[in-house]
Order: C-alpha cells, then structure tokens, then sequence
C-alpha cells in the first residue's frame, strides 16, 4: 500500500501548468513544509519540505485557493522517478501525487498566534414557533456556509 497523509504550509505558491491536447489539464506543483514529531538538539522545530503535485480539478484549485504560507492536509501517493539532466546527470525524484487536498485551518486563523482556537460564547437560541430555532446574532462568521 503507498498512502500518504500530510499536514503542512506551502513554502511557495503554486507553480501551475497546463497540458497541451485538446483537453488540457491543470498540473500544480508545490512545496510543503510538514513539521517534524521531534524537535533537534538544540531545541529547534525541524521540518520536512515535501515536493506535491496534482492533476486537473486538484491543480485548478490549488491555483485559485493555495498561496505561500497556507496551512493544508494532503492525501496522495508517493511517486519516485528519475531523467538525466542537460549535464548528462541522473536525477532521482520523490514527489507525493495529490489525490486530495483541503485547508487545515480557517482564514482568519493563520495569523493568529492562538492557533485558531478562539470560541465565542454561545447564546441558546429561541424557538421561532414554526419548528426551526432562530440564530442567534454574531455567529455568522462560525457557520459553514452563507
């Protein structure tokens, strides 16, 4: 089985290209820095800065959604390959192929330092009388969708 599960931050926007054919199709390549479990000696946060890449509805979204610094979750398959450079050098590649990708935290959150997590209090909200609760004022910025 090769399954990759990764949650990081673009290191750079998307590089986006797109096939040529009669159906041409988005391909995005970026960078993630994926933070590792452990920090180094001295104290330190490491990371891993993994190469991505994805295909068509992937790769348009990553063009329209994804910037550098973006927090995402990436599911996907690790792909190794290589080809011989203008030198004449061997190159050997490690890429993981998106087969999914989604935000891992809100907007408003990825400049907060509390990381994200900064509830409003709740308010019960009253009964309308015709079966459906009324919502309560302030709390549109909480809901997943408008």
């Amino acid at each position: 089985m090769n399954k990759v599960i990764l949650i990081g931050r673009l290191t750079r926007d998307p590089e986006v290209r797109y096939s040529q054919g009669d159906n041409p199709i988005a391909i995005a390549r970026y960078s993630l820095a994926v933070n590792r479990k452990y920090n180094s000696n001295n104290g330190e946060q490491t990371a891993d800065f993994i190469n991505c890449v994805a295909f068509g509805k992937s790769g348009e979204f990553a063009e329209k959604y994804l910037q550098k610094g973006t927090k995402i979750a990436v599911v996907g398959h690790i792909q190794t390959g290589s080809y011989t450079n203008k030198d004449g050098v061997k190159v050997y590649t490690t890429e993981v192929n998106v087969e999914e990708q989604e935000f891992a935290e809100s907007k408003n959150s990825s400049g907060n330092n509390d990381g994200g997590f900064n509830p409003a209090p709740r308010q019960e909200p009253a009964a309308s009388g015709d079966g459906f609760m009324n919502i309560p004022d302030g709390i549109d910025e909480e809901l997943p969708f408008n």
